[in-house]
């Protein structure tokens, strides 16, 4: 069953990654080609932890043994910097534990949270002794009265952790303990004792932890509402069984005012409710199951609220990314009105968990304190009654899974694994708004994309990291307009949008980018937020990519195209650079469409190379793009360059002619020129004679008619135009030095090939005749040469010849049966053979003749090699033959 269940699985990742989607990034922007601002300082890594400050105007970054303050809009300005490292003795005590001392033993800041306007609170590994403490941003330093960090940060750097100040209430989701086999969902106040988790596989099974973040709740709201926290991670699932550890994406609520329950749940959570997140291709019926990062996009009403997750599947072979969209509203449906799991209790079931069909006890367990609950008494979660907290202890889990915005991802990238999410809303210029996706991946690069109502359209990608390392934290920052990477090595602040980048109106619509439009005006790609609100107006913007609209340009006369100059058989490079991934070039020569099906062509993504450059490749070649709109339904071509490329021909004779006359011999002259009358030429491969005729071919015609016509012998060329019937034969001086040399050289070079092979040839063809190697004809030739005496240089053949003169004078063996005696079976003269149960006949092979005497008549000619195995029967071993 397991193995069955397996081979499907595999057949469906083959499918996807077969026949999955291949969303591409139109345009790609290399680090060396944007100014992007970078921090970093020697000796200092890990610059995870990031916390954006719009009131101060600051960018707070943890790192390992540091926490630094930089200005927003420059990060690469410093303000302030804090060390904060790890004791002698604490070090020591890490490495006893079997943890590196460089890795692991640091401490990595991993809390970054504003408590007021005058300090924030921080949190570290500590040398897997977790630390936290207050820090005064007055002077930028730590209080120095450290708390202990368990269950408010991880032991390990390396492990999966979250957490968000709400009210000066530390929410925390995070491992208890050294191992890291506690997990716990936690609460820390200065008003109110810990509450936690309980410590069951039903709450939390092997959880890492993504993303935390509050939702309010409308203050006019007439139900009463609490503040609810929302918590994001991945788990090992409960509900069933597979043949390895099934994850399953999740989304967890706890109430802000909860305070646990009076005697069942005492300091435990009693609105801890989880649901399970869908993240799916429906078409494919394929599961992204494990999140990555979460961003909450809040709107004005709780109502309005949209987070987006990356997702990716357990099996990273399928080099698949998803992102999915959840409504707020989807995600309080569930927990409000979702039926409850509980355990299984049939036997050999594929489920562990199934769902609860009772009714659940009043008031509905895990529900947040309401207005309703009030009018009945209950204040808080200290006066629910026990068999509420009893079947909330007992049934964390709903059922009802939380199902995407259109019941399937927004966008689906192959190749692309994203590790970071963050998203802002847009207005464009024609009133609509517009939700843009920042996604961080773990090679160093950046996607952004823009959602459409049918699908989702990237952008661009731009490489933000030096190494191909992954980004461990996005922030967005409305305000700057900047989008700030932390990542191992440092931090970068990169601007939202790129513009500037788009040298046409064509790029720029075509880029369908809600940040940017065209200035007609300044004749220039500009960002909207930049530009006064009188002045919108006359800018030029199509989300749906119709370069239409852009104003017409004047085409691109002959004149403008650039000059190449080539010499002959040599090769020439025309560069044509496409901004676009979702465009594709086309080149015309000479108003004719090139393809690949041309040898001497290659059309490559950044030019034409033209292979051994003939006459017949002179003339104009225009590099066209090609692009696909699919929301305006039509293609965009655009003329990217123009050349005009001509030969760099030798200075020839005086102009005295008209005419114009080759020596060549006929048969070169069949097999590279056209016959009489044909104006098209083939393209030949080019020998020293056909460089020659062909050149000359496109030689300027000559002016003096007191020419005489070529010697005989030669050929006379009548191109397609009309040139006089006497040409002259261009002397020889005329040409080209260096062609001349590569000619001279290459007759020589040709001819001391064919002499080398040659004499080889007739040295392997003596060499197998002497050696007898070769049939009758060479044997007969090599005796007539040699004489009789066959084996005078060849000694190791003389007793071979003599013990075959010998075995022909000797008589045949009498194969004839001899009548038994006493009645038994007739015997044969030979000595037995054994039963062997193959088929046997007596040695006249390899080189050997048996040793008994032949009969027949002895007095026939000698021939050495020729045994008479005719006259012998062949023999079986499973003969009824007795002796």
């Amino acid at each position: 069953m397991g193995f069955g269940v397996l081979g499907v699985f595999l057949g469906l990742l083959l499918e996807v990654s077969t026949h999955g989607p291949h969303s591409v990034p139109r345009t790609s922007w290399k680090r060396q080609d944007l100014d992007l601002l970078e921090f970093s300082e020697p000796g200092i890594f890990n610059y995870s932890t990031l916390l954006l400050s719009e009131e101060r105007d600051a960018l707070y970054v943890g790192a390992r043994d540091a926490i630094f303050e930089l200005n927003k809009r420059n990060v690469t300005v410093r303000n302030q910097k804090v060390q904060w490292k790890v004791a002698e003795h604490p070090m020591v005590m890490c490495t006893r534990k079997g943890k590196s001392r460089e890795r692991d033993c640091p401490n990595y800041i991993r809390v970054l949270q504003i408590v007021d306007d005058k300090r924030l609170y921080i949190c570290g590994t500590h040398a897997f002794q977790p630390q936290c403490d207050y820090l005064n941003l007055a002077d930028f330093s730590l209080e120095g009265r450290p708390e202990d960090g368990r269950g408010k940060c991880s032991f390990d750097p390396s492990q999966s952790f979250t957490a968000v100040m709400v009210d000066g209430d530390l929410y925390s989701g995070t491992a208890y303990n050294f191992l890291g086999s506690e997990p716990i969902i936690s609460r820390y106040s200065p008003s109110y004792p810990l509450l936690r988790t309980e410590y069951s596989t039903s709450w939390l099974n092997e959880p890492s932890f993504v993303f935390a973040d509050v939702i309010r709740a409308e203050k006019h709201r007439g139900d009463g509402e609490d503040d609810k926290i929302y918590y994001f991670f991945t788990e090992v699932s409960v509900e069933y069984e597979f043949f390895g550890k099934l994850l399953i994406p999740r989304v967890a609520r706890v109430c802000k005012g909860d305070l646990g329950g009076e005697r069942t749940l005492q300091k435990k959570w009693t609105s801890f409710l989880k649901a399970k997140l869908v993240c799916s291709m429906p078409e494919l019926n394929f599961v992204f199951n494990v999140v990555h990062d979460v961003f909450i996009l809040k709107g004005r009403d709780w109502r309005d609220t949209v987070f987006y997750g990356v997702f990716t599947s357990q099996w990273g072979n399928v080099g698949l990314s998803a992102v999915c969209a959840y409504n707020m509203t989807a995600v309080e449906e569930v927990f409000s009105k979702g039926k409850y799991m509980q355990k299984a209790t049939v036997e050999q079931s594929h489920t562990k968990w199934v769902r609860y069909n009772g009714i659940p006890p009043s008031p509905r367990p895990g529900a947040c304190i309401s207005n309703q609950l009030r009018q009945h008494n209950i204040s808080s979660s200290l006066h629910l009654p026990d068999k509420t907290l009893q079947f909330v202890r007992d049934h964390p889990l709903l059922e009802d899974p939380v199902l995407p915005i259109g019941n399937r991802p927004r966008l689906i990238t192959k190749d692309v694994n994203y590790t970071q999410i963050v998203v802002e809303r847009v207005q464009a210029l024609d009133g609509n708004i517009y939700d843009v996706i920042f996604t961080g991946t773990d090679k160093g690069v950046l996607h952004k994309s823009v959602v459409f109502e049918e699908d989702v359209h990237i952008v661009e990608e731009i490489q933000l990291l030096k190494n191909s390392e992954p980004i461990k934290n996005l922030l967005l920052s409305s305000e700057t307009r900047s989008v700030y990477a932390g990542s191992d090595s440092g931090v970068i602040q990169s601007p939202t949008a790129f513009c500037g980048k788009y040298s046409t109106c064509d790029d720029c619509v075509l880029a369908r980018d809600p940040y940017c439009a065209w200035d007609p005006n300044a004749a220039a790609c500009v960002c909207i937020l930049d530009v006064p609100k009188e002045q919108l107006r006359s800018l030029i913007q199509s989300l749906s990519g119709d370069a239409d609209i852009c104003p017409p340009v004047s085409s691109v006369s002959l004149k403008d195209y650039q000059k190449v100059l080539v010499k002959p058989g040599s090769s020439a490079e025309l560069p044509c650079m496409v901004n676009s991934n979702l465009a594709h070039v086309m080149w015309k020569s000479n108003n004719t469409l090139l393809d690949e099906a041309s040898r001497f062509h290659f059309i490559g993504e950044n030019g034409l190379l033209i292979y051994s450059v003939a006459p017949e490749d002179q003339g104009d070649y225009q590099c066209w793009s090609v692009e696909w709109a699919p929301s305006a339904g039509k293609n965009f071509s655009r003329l990217l360059a123009g050349y005009t490329l001509k030969l760099d021909l030798p200075p020839g004779p005086p102009a005295r002619t008209n005419r114009l006359a080759t020596t060549v011999r006929s048969q070169e002259t069949s097999s590279v020129l056209p016959a009489e009358g044909n104006g098209k030429t083939e393209r030949q491969p080019l020998t020293s004679a056909s460089f020659t005729s062909t050149v000359l071919l496109t030689s300027p015609p000559q002016t003096d008619p007191s020419l005489t016509p070529p010697p005989s012998g030669t050929v006379r060329l009548q191109p397609s135009r009309n040139i006089p019937a006497n040409s002259v034969i261009p002397r020889p001086d005329s040409q080209d030095p260096a062609a001349e040399y590569l000619q001279h050289n290459n007759s020589v070079a040709l001819l001391s090939l064919f002499l080398l092979f040659f004499l080889l040839f007739l040295a392997a063809m003596v060499y197998n005749c002497y050696m007898q190697y070769l049939p009758a004809p060479c044997l007969r030739l090599r005796a007539t040469l040699l004489g009789s005496n066959k084996c005078t240089h060849q000694p190791e053949y003389r007793a071979c010849e003599a013990g075959l003169m010998e075995a022909s004078a000797a008589e045949k063996i009498n194969m004839t049966e001899q009548p038994a005696q006493n009645g038994s079976q007739p015997t044969k003269n030979l000595q037995a053979l054994r039963d062997t149960g193959y088929e046997t006949e007596p040695e006249c092979g390899n080189g050997r003749l048996p040793s008994h005497n032949f009969g027949g008549d002895s007095s026939s000619q000698e021939k050495p090699f020729d045994v008479d195995c005719d006259s012998q029967s062949i023999q079986f071993a499973d003969a009824d033959d007795a002796y």
